[in-house]
């Protein structure tokens, strides 16, 4: 069975853009120096908790672990350029399984690392979430979807 055919939390650009700046708002005393996107799904919270915190140093790693529908093997594509983990604030924007939480762990051991959305399976591996999300659950972000037209109720055959 493909992740898709599971439950479906569907989120709005509003709702991401408010939770991102409510986890701004319980990071804004960390003296954080940098952030580090995880690429793809870290790249919008990174990019609004950088100006919320204001922080101008914002690096990414390229790590590929799902398609549209499904997860896979954990593939680091491009590299970090930042060293120094002791001031920097790792984004994603959830954790699943938290095989790629542990996988930055190691790389950078003394970051601390967020995400919007967490599943019971990763939680442990994040210092802080915003929201949580039953396992269960496939989570349609906006990047990933387009409005279309619905038809009507009552022009529905059912």
């Amino acid at each position: 069975m493909s992740l898709a055919e599971n439950k479906q939390f569907l989120v709005s650009w509003e709702a991401f853009h408010q939770a991102s700046k409510a986890l701004a708002v319980q990071l804004l005393a960390g003296g954080y120096t940098s952030i580090l996107a995880v690429s793809r799904g870290g790249l919008v919270p990174a990019a609004i908790l950088a100006r919320e915190l204001n922080l101008r140093v914002v690096d990414s790693i390229c790590i590929a672990s799902y398609d549209h529908n499904k997860q896979g093997s954990l593939q680091i594509l491009k590299q970090a350029s930042i060293k120094d983990s002791s001031k920097l604030l790792i984004v994603d924007d959830l954790v699943d399984t938290g095989e790629t939480a542990k996988s930055l762990r190691k790389l950078f051991p003394q970051a601390y690392f967020v995400t919007i959305y967490a599943k019971p399976q990763g939680k442990a591996f994040v210092d802080k979430y915003v929201v949580d999300i039953e396992q269960d659950t496939w989570i349609q972000l906006p990047w990933d979807m387009a409005l279309s037209y619905s038809q009507p109720l009552a022009k529905k055959a059912y």
